[in-house]
């Protein structure tokens, strides 16, 4: 079939009111005129690659919204498919944890991670959108060492970050700012928020154990599997060097300008969040992903915890991106796609799959539909009415 008259968005250029034939789940064909006789016309529409989502902090909330209510694993994940198909997410990395405890819960617990996970893998003809798993390993909880290596071999991960959320370093290396903001969430006061922070660092400390050697045995089985590896919250050129030694390939979410410029500089592919990069700022004060993105050190965005912001993002940052709207929409099509070792999606190119965004550009941005491998799997309504579900 042929989609007509759209504002075709490919990998180096935009095609005002181009056209492009799908056969067989696949990109067979782009033309740079409309097609009489086509299966949907698009009016000047975008039409860009399906976005391919690393990070996706949301699959843990939804199964459990509320601390200790746990919902159906289906109807959670079932509710997840659905939102992400929604923001034009055709590929996504649910990032699930595994800690001893949470804010919300004891939904990190790695027990309840691990039913996640194979609930994800087993209803993978159920879910519309390519659901695949980014396990966060905590380097401070070595106990989990042995579930996430166990996984991995089991082929039911497909990304590791090595997190670290100790206050004093990484996302909180500002502890003043930390403390502060501890008692702004939870209403406490300045002393009882510092015993707060006190506490949380002496927790780590207590179960992280050796942890050079934890790194050394989560990085060797993920080199033995095959498994992209990620650092996290990486906050200085010597920690951005020692995951680079580790086998990294993404610096995900830098939180100084000097990780960053120290990530691209050894060939890390640097990643950040697209509501920090539509508001302009990250929310825990580090590294704004539009101030990356102007020094020309950005990579991948990734929706982090709000899916939704990916297409306000890209077309915010086309305004200052040289290549304009091509140039940011890679952010979260080609590169996280090269940089996962995806080599079949990412781009409206002959030979990719048809994973496609359907989206207008007027305002903040809007996804009117989503096709997976040429199928629609979102639509709201206003197009897509005429196509096999």
């Amino acid at each position: 079939m042929w989609l007509s008259d759209f504002c075709v968005v490919l990998a180096d250029r935009v095609i005002d009111r181009g056209s492009v034939r799908v056969e067989g789940g696949r990109i067979a064909e782009i033309s740079d005129s409309p097609m009489p006789g086509a299966a949907l016309s698009g009016d000047g529409l975008l039409l860009m690659p399906g976005f391919v989502d690393m990070h996706g902090d949301m699959v843990e909330r939804e199964v459990e919204p509320r601390p200790n209510v746990r919902m159906p694993m289906e109807l959670g994940l079932r509710d997840l498919d659905r939102r992400l198909a929604a923001a034009g997410v055709t590929t996504a990395y649910a990032a699930v944890s595994f800690h001893p405890g949470s804010a919300y819960g004891h939904i990190r617990h790695f027990d309840q991670t691990s039913a996640i996970i194979r609930a994800l893998k087993s209803m993978g003809n159920v879910l519309k959108v390519d659901h695949k798993v980014h396990a966060r390993f905590e380097i401070t909880f070595p106990d989990a060492l042995r579930v996430v290596e166990g996984l991995i071999a089991e082929g039911a991960v497909d990304l590791v970050s090595l997190t670290d959320h100790t206050p004093g370093q990484g996302q909180y290396r500002d502890i003043e700012a930390h403390v502060a903001r501890v008692a702004r969430e939870k209403g406490l006061s300045l002393t009882d928020a510092e015993g707060e922070v006190a506490r949380r660092i002496t927790e780590k400390r207590s179960t992280a154990g050796d942890m050079a050697a934890t790194l050394r045995a989560i990085s060797a089985t993920c080199r033995a599997h095959g498994v992209a590896l990620a650092s996290h919250d990486d906050d200085t050129v010597e920690k951005v060097a020692l995951m680079q030694a580790l086998g990294a390939g993404i610096s995900e979410f830098p939180v100084t300008v000097e990780a960053a410029t120290e990530a691209r500089a050894r060939g890390l592919a640097t990643a950040m969040g697209a509501p920090n990069a539509l508001r302009g700022q990250s929310y825990s004060g580090n590294l704004s992903a539009r101030a990356a993105h102007g020094l020309g050190l950005l990579d991948i965005l990734a929706s982090d915890y709000h899916p939704s912001a990916l297409l306000p993002a890209i077309l915010e940052l086309a305004k200052a991106d040289a290549a304009g709207l091509s140039g940011a929409s890679l952010l979260a099509t080609l590169n996280p796609a090269r940089a996962l070792g995806l080599s079949d999606r990412g781009a409206i190119a002959p030979g990719m799959l048809a994973d496609l965004v359907i989206a207008d550009d007027a305002g903040i941005g809007h996804v009117r539909a989503t096709l997976r491998q040429g199928r629609k799997i979102y639509s709201d309504g206003s197009v897509m009415l005429a196509m096999a579900a």
